[in-house]
């Protein structure tokens, strides 16, 4: 026995129906796959599967976020202190207005 199943109509913007059907074809999926997907894991999480925020991120300051997160895990991990990129950049930074001071 077969589950029964609805129809959903909704608008979207063709740009947008168009890139997800083309990211959907490359994971193997088609749109109604997808929504299916998306619907269930909201079902199971009990919300959006995702964060819903007006401060996005962008993708510069998540980067440097994620580095310093995975250098204080890796530091608390092997009891080595490590550096993030950002931290390096100005360090850098110092030892080469250090250096150009005490050669000029």
């Amino acid at each position: 026995m077969s589950a029964k199943t609805s129809n959903v109509s909704f608008r979207i913007d063709t740009d947008i129906k168009n890139q997800a059907d083309s990211l959907f074809a490359q994971l193997g999926l088609n749109m109604t796959t997808a929504f299916n997907i998306f619907l269930r894991q909201a079902i199971r999480e009990g919300s959006l599967p995702f964060a819903v925020t007006i401060n996005t991120p962008n993708v510069a300051a998540a980067s440097l976020e994620a580095d310093r997160l995975l250098a204080a895990e890796r530091s608390r991990l092997t009891g080595v202190r490590g550096y993030s990129v950002d931290e390096f950049h100005n360090n850098m930074h110092h030892a080469i207005q250090k250096g150009a001071a005490s050669h000029g």
